[in-house]
């Protein structure tokens, strides 16, 4: 029989990133895309403790690479890259402000 004969264009990558440097990525590409990532969501995606995962947050923020606010209703800490907090709140209200105007649209049609 034939023998197996590995992908042509496999290529081995360098080494996996580590649970921080995934969790941190996670947080800058939320923000790239205007949306803030909650703490909470953290342990639940990356499958780790309630206390691994704040532990990276605080050490994230030291750093000074991510920025946090409060939800103003549930008091969740939300996470974003440093120096956009404004432009995803901003981004946030146009969301909500266009929301009901797409519901009125489909309940008409």
């Amino acid at each position: 029989m034939s023998q197996k004969r590995p992908y042509r264009k496999f290529q081995k990558k360098g080494p996996s990133l580590t649970t921080e440097q995934k969790v941190e990525k996670f947080i800058l590409r939320n923000s790239e895309n205007g949306f803030f990532t909650k703490v909470t969501t953290i342990p639940y995606k990356f499958e780790i403790s309630e206390s691994k995962a704040w532990d990276i947050v605080g050490e994230l923020l030291s750093e000074g690479k991510i920025e946090s606010i409060h939800d103003e209703i549930s008091g969740d800490m939300k996470l974003c890259k440093a120096g956009q907090t404004y432009s995803i709140m901003n981004s946030e209200q146009k969301r909500k402000r266009e929301k009901p105007n797409n519901f009125k649209k489909k309940k008409s049609a």
